[in-house]
């Protein structure tokens, strides 16, 4: 592996310079021996310096580079949920709108945590929690965290999320919020739809979409179900019980309805005796439909000249329902707190899809017809305490347990093909084809920890920190695919012309006209287990070095084994695959802080981490996106990726709520894992990853707000006073490939010359050159109320490698305008807020292309139209 023999040079030096940065305080406690015992003999002071008095308690009370997000900041900017709301921190972009890249690094080099506790992902391919699941309404707090330190888990690449629930309130509220909206490219417009069940429209099925039970029965026997396992009459009459027209027939709708939402809040707390019990309860329901007319390209790029695999036009109309819940109890005594939340996510998509235009590979005009539901579901349950001894608090001891569960349910995922033959649409089941897939997916963790704090009786300020923690994520997969073919003789060429529900009608069947093939398996394995379980113990210390110089120096050791066992669906016999990553790994991380001045600081971080390939990624098993509408398959040959990462960041806080601050950082990545795109069996494309040899990534940053009085006052919006705030990251990265490099693409029994996948000097995957935000504002304290205009900027990003020979996938955010409104007044002494927003106002299309020579081709892109929102809360 290129330069493989720099990396402990590399990791050498980082534990030299951190040795190194901590002698000042060894020199002193030398010096201080030296002197002979005088801890007895009183010491005179003739000044005390505080430095810092006036930087803000978060920035203050972190050694590490942190961001945080308060539910001021997300009510004024209207974010919906977590996801939204963390694009607007420094450095952050978001992708497909529900996963964060940090500093322009993918979303496998950011953690998610919920009150320090790891999340289950519902999605089969990531094991990375989308963070568009979390409704702001359920956080107190999120803190980004961008450097590293040992009480946090090791996979940190580019930060860590940890989103804080609400706690205990200090006084009694019940909040009510009803609202509503729409698209401009959807709402009123027409659309595409298929009925499903009568409950579809609150985000459940009513049973329609179960397995029937002949399907189930012969599922349960083990036997792939065909003619060679099953009669003749069992074969009709399992496809007969599967036969639901409500499933799969495309319907258009002339006019889409607009969105609807409602959600309520309490929280109340009470005193009992010198205790305190307080009890928080949130739930939401929010139903809205998107529709997506655009382009879908695979294009073959032969010197300056583009031609196209296929071409179509496609129409999607999504229908997205959302309920949530959670509940929070907390006890408070002296200094012991306890606190246990449940929070519940079910999150249901239901699509319709069609597309047409030409397929040259096989050589004629097609259209092809999908239906789709996604019903995803989260469940977390936590316990954590945290204790305080001493008279001054100076132990401290804080422990937490958690169990989620999260799953995916794909019932009735439904496709079919036509091609036109003479100006009509003709289906022969045969040369085009029809599916019809069931899968699902199982997510758990189990975890832990317990972190001690001691603040040592000193006169310098040290403060020691230690801990334990564990964590024990299980998944299981699965899918089944079955098709109805023309398999005894040629489909009559009336019947090629049926509309689908006469095609697949309960007489075609019974006459053999179709028969029910199970295709499971065709294109990798159908079900895998998975696990990761990781044990972790970690040192940490913190003081001051030096007046106004402080430390924070830990150690963090982790051990982990991770495997993959995709295995036979039919018999349940594993597969051969490849033996379990088994690591284990000593994780330091140093950062120095120095206060030079009452309101200003810099920073100095230094730390190794680490990086895991995702479950989904490690699976020999074909997956469908449908973000993207992509074919994915995984590389069971992954390994861990490995980070050495250093920071600096100035903070200057000139004023309450205003701040200047600019910063630099650079990582190298050793083995980082990026996606490429290959041929797809049977046509397309297909979406897999290798670990690349290595890459380098270094960047800047600089982000600031400032207030400003306004000489003329409004009377109906209060005390107002306007706001400037805005962030710009720049980044830069290379991944090296060079002779001798090798990489291990699926599909190999060896590796192979990584410069026939790699590009040498190519952008990493994911990163993003440019990523930027600016609010413009004004806001009033006394009536609650901002009217707030926010722009992102987003800069092209690597998505994928390309075919060999072909240019990269390039994703292209953009530049967003969104604006947002709060409105406080009162009705009768009840306090009410208006809420209005409007995002997307510069209607940015999303595009995913590839380009060379001046010739663009889009793999996907579509205009997404401008969405508003509009929302009326009451305030008991």
């Amino acid at each position: 592996m290129r330069n493989a023999s720099h990396a402990p040079t590399l990791h050498t030096g980082l534990f030299l310079a951190i040795s190194a940065l901590l002698a000042p305080s060894a020199a002193l406690a030398q010096n201080t021996a030296d002197a002979g015992p005088a801890v007895d003999q009183p010491t005179q002071l003739d000044q005390i310096t505080v430095r810092g008095e006036f930087i803000p308690a978060p920035m203050a009370q972190t050694s590490e580079v942190a961001s945080f997000i308060t539910r001021e900041d997300i009510q004024r900017t209207g974010d919906s949920d977590a996801a939204a709301a963390l694009t607007r921190v420094t450095g952050l972009s978001l992708m497909r709108g529900k996963y964060v890249y940090v500093r322009g690094l993918g979303e496998r080099y950011s953690s998610a945590l919920f009150n320090g506790s790891p999340l289950p992902s519902p999605e089969p391919m990531q094991r990375v929690v989308p963070l568009d699941l979390f409704p702001s309404e359920v956080l107190q707090q999120v803190t980004v965290q961008k450097t590293y330190s040992a009480d946090y888990p090791g996979e940190f690449g580019g930060g860590v999320i940890d989103l804080k629930s609400l706690d205990i309130p200090d006084e009694p509220f019940l909040n009510l919020t009803l609202g509503g909206g729409g698209n401009s490219k959807t709402t009123g417009e027409k659309g595409l739809t298929y009925y499903g069940s009568e409950d579809d429209k609150w985000g459940m099925d009513d049973g329609t979409r179960k397995i029937p039970v002949a399907l189930k029965d012969a599922m349960a026997t083990g036997q792939r179900v065909d003619l060679g396992n099953f009669s003749r009459e069992d074969i009709r009459r399992i496809g007969r019980s599967m036969n639901d027209a409500n499933l799969y027939l495309l319907q258009e709708n002339d006019s889409i309805n607009p969105d609807f939402k409602a959600g309520a809040s309490a929280g109340y707390g009470m005193d009992i005796g010198q205790a305190r019990l307080g009890v928080v309860a949130v739930a939401k329901f929010d139903n809205q439909w998107r529709t997506r007319f655009g382009e879908q390209q695979d294009a073959i790029f032969t010197g300056d000249t583009v031609s196209y695999n296929s071409d179509y036009d496609f129409l999607a109309t999504r229908n997205q329902v959302r309920s949530n819940g959670m509940l929070g109890l907390g006890w408070e005594y002296g200094n012991h707190k306890i606190g246990w939340t449940t929070l519940y996510v079910q999150d249901t998509l239901k699509e319709t899809r069609s597309r047409s235009g030409r397929d040259e590979l096989a050589g004629m005009d097609v259209r092809d017809d999908f239906t789709e539901w996604y019903e995803r579901q989260l469940v977390d349950n936590q316990l954590r305490g945290s204790h305080s001894f001493g008279e001054y608090q100076d132990l401290k001891i804080d422990w937490r347990g958690s169990v989620a569960r999260a799953s995916r349910d794909v019932p009735y995922q439904t496709g079919i093909r036509y091609e036109n033959v003479e100006g009509y649409w003709a289906h022969d089941a045969s040369r085009v084809q029809n599916y019809t897939r069931f899968s699902g997916v199982e997510d758990q963790i189990a975890s832990g920890g317990v972190d001690v704090t001691w603040r040592l009786p000193i006169d310098r300020e040290l403060t020691l920190k230690a801990g334990l923690a564990y964590s024990d994520n299980d998944r299981s997969a699965w899918s089944r695919e079955f098709r109805l073919l023309a398999l005894d003789s040629p489909l009559p060429f009336y019947n090629q012309f049926q509309r689908v529900d006469y095609l697949f009608s309960d007489y075609n069947l019974s006459n053999d006209l179709l028969r029910l093939r199970e295709t499971t398996g065709a294109f990798g394995a159908a079900a895998y287990d998975a696990t990761l379980k990781t044990k972790a113990a970690y040192v940490q210390a913190e003081g001051e070095i030096v007046p106004a110089l402080r430390a924070t120096l830990g150690l963090r050791y982790e051990d982990a084994t991770q495997a993959v066992h995709p295995y036979d669906i039919f018999t349940g016999a594993r597969e051969p695959s490849p033996a379990p990553l088994r690591n284990d790994y000593l994780l330091p991380a140093l950062t120095v802080t120095w206060n030079f001045d009452d309101n200003r600081q810099i920073r100095f971080g230094a730390s190794k981490t680490i990086a895991r390939p995702q479950f989904r990624e490690m699976a020999p098993q074909q997956y469908q996106d449908p973000d993207i509408d992509r074919q994915f398959f995984g590389n069971p040959f992954l390994v861990d990726s490995e980070l050495v990462n250093f920071d600096t960041r100035l903070e200057w806080f000139f004023g309450e709520g205003e701040y200047f601050a600019a910063g630099a950082f650079y990582k190298q990545i050793d083995r980082p894992i990026e996606a490429l795109v290959n041929d797809a069996p049977g046509g397309g494309i297909i979406q897999t990853y290798i670990n690349a040899p290595e890459a380098t990534l270094y960047g800047a940053e600089i982000e600031a707000k400032k207030y400003f009085d306004l000489p003329v006052q409004a009377r109906w919006w209060g005390d107002n006073r306007l706001f400037v705030s805005g962030n710009y990251t720049y980044t830069s990265s290379e991944v090296s490939a060079s002779a001798g490099d090798t990489v291990h693409p699926y599909g190999f029994a060896d590796p192979v010359d990584a410069t026939l996948f790699v590009r040498d000097g190519s952008r990493l995957q994911g990163q993003s050159d440019h990523i930027a935000n600016l609010q413009f504002g004004i806001e009033s304290q006394a009536t609650k109320s901002q009217a707030t205009l926010v722009a992102n900027f987003v800069g092209d990003r690597i998505s994928a490698r390309g075919r060999p020979g072909q240019p990269d996938y390039i994703d292209h955010p953009g530049t967003t305008l969104d604006l947002v409104i709060n409105k406080g007044f009162n009705i009768s002494g009840t306090e009410m807020q208006w809420s209005f927003s409007a995002r997307n106002l510069l209607d940015t299309k999303y595009q995913e292309f590839q380009e060379r020579g001046g010739q663009k081709a889009y793999l996907y892109r579509y205009e997404p139209g401008v969405t508003y929102d509009m929302s009326l809360t009451a305030r008991f």
